[in-house]
């Protein structure tokens, strides 16, 4: 499961007066006291010092380090639901409960990399392919998803929606797999098959393998915290749940089809990396479109020459697409996509309930899609 970039999340930095990097500072000081509780417990369970060492290391290696901007995201919608400064044990909560999304990530990570053969992962080499790791990754990344279920018990079991928070994390993990599952099938990177594609099929990629984790479910755990429950009264059918479900999974799968598009149109200076969409076998929104658009020539030019390791049947498949149109393509498909999730942001009603009940809020969503819209890198 590569990663799609994340959104660069500022709401709880500014929200508290600090800096960008001050709120990264501190959200990365909640990790160390969360590392350290696992490890205590770890510990306690009798475990040799060797595998003390290793636990903590594959904790250090693999979960920190990246954009957090998953994790963050919780602390900043949790922010914005209570529309104040968090206190000191509401910030630990939400932050903790971000943590636990970048654990999830991890775990998903490193298995990823294993599946996929990766090389590097943040500017270091993958877990399996750090010495003496190897295969012990596949058991270290079930000992990253664990550390998830042992922080919920030790800091929610007694609240109301600690049952929620569980359902909440089983049910993204799953739909996930589902994703990668699908993506496995349809675009291995040694076997080229382009009849496997499909704007449709892309679509379910895009929505299981990201959109639920990356999207949903951290503003889901936030709305948790905050007790929003899942009507806004007894005599209404608007579920806020189920609201904002319905916009960030469009939300999400607007996010990767950009960041598809930025792959193959965005320079490396934009971008901070070659796109490589084209070379790997990506069942990327550009392909698709070019597929659903392509002349029988421009078909023939696509099946020879896509997700093969060459520079020049890189550029013949490029040449395809600026026939077809993706640049204008795109621009058309992001106005509509705006359009779509800003009209379903104004459906969410934001009126007082009648017994005081937490209310989901709009700007929630407006932050996530001010983020994303137009941008370049």
């Amino acid at each position: 499961m590569a990663p799609s970039p994340m959104i660069k999340t500022e709401v709880a930095a500014k929200a508290n007066g600090t800096s960008k990097q001050a709120a990264r500072k501190r959200f990365d000081g909640v990790f160390e006291t969360l590392r350290d509780e696992i490890m205590a417990d770890f510990t306690a369970k009798g475990m040799p010092p060797d595998a003390i060492s290793w636990y903590k290391r594959n904790l250090e290696y693999n979960t920190p380090g990246g954009k957090l901007n998953r994790g963050l995201s919780v602390v900043d919608t949790v922010a914005i639901l209570k529309g104040r400064e968090l206190t000191e044990d509401e910030y630990f909560k939400a932050a903790l409960l971000g943590w636990c999304v970048e654990l999830l990530q991890a775990f998903f990570l490193v298995s990823d990399d294993m599946m996929d053969q990766s090389v590097t992962r943040r500017g270091q080499p993958c877990w399996f392919r750090v010495e003496g790791v190897g295969l012990l990754a596949i058991n270290d990344s079930f000992m990253l998803e664990s550390a998830i279920y042992f922080l919920l018990k030790k800091h929610f079991r007694q609240e109301a929606y600690y049952v929620d928070l569980l359902d909440l994390f089983h049910d993204i993990t799953y739909l996930t797999e589902v994703g990668q599952l699908l993506d496995l099938i349809t675009a291995p990177e040694d076997h080229v098959d382009l009849s496997k594609f499909s704007l449709e099929r892309h679509r379910l990629i895009v929505v299981y393998k990201t959109a639920y984790y990356s999207f949903h479910l951290p503003v889901a755990l936030a709305m948790h915290m905050c007790g929003i429950p899942s009507s806004s009264s007894p005599s209404s059918s608007f579920d806020p749940y189920k609201a904002a479900q319905d916009i960030l999974i469009p939300l999400g799968e607007y996010f990767q089809v950009q960041d598809d598009f930025l792959d193959f149109a965005g320079t490396p200076e934009q971008i901070g990396k070659v796109g490589t969409d084209i070379l790997d076998n990506k069942c990327s929104w550009c392909v698709n479109t070019a597929l659903a658009l392509a002349s029988p020539e421009q078909r023939a030019v696509l099946d020879a020459n896509y997700g093969r390791k060459d520079a020049e049947k890189e550029r013949a498949v490029k040449a395809v697409y600026e026939e077809l149109q993706i640049r204008e393509r795109y621009a058309a498909y992001e106005e509509g996509a705006y359009k779509k999730i800003m009209g379903l942001i104004e459906q969410i009603p934001e009126t007082p309930t009648a017994d005081g009940s937490p209310v989901l809020k709009k700007e929630v969503f407006k932050v996530f899609l001010d983020k994303i819209y137009k941008r370049t890198k």
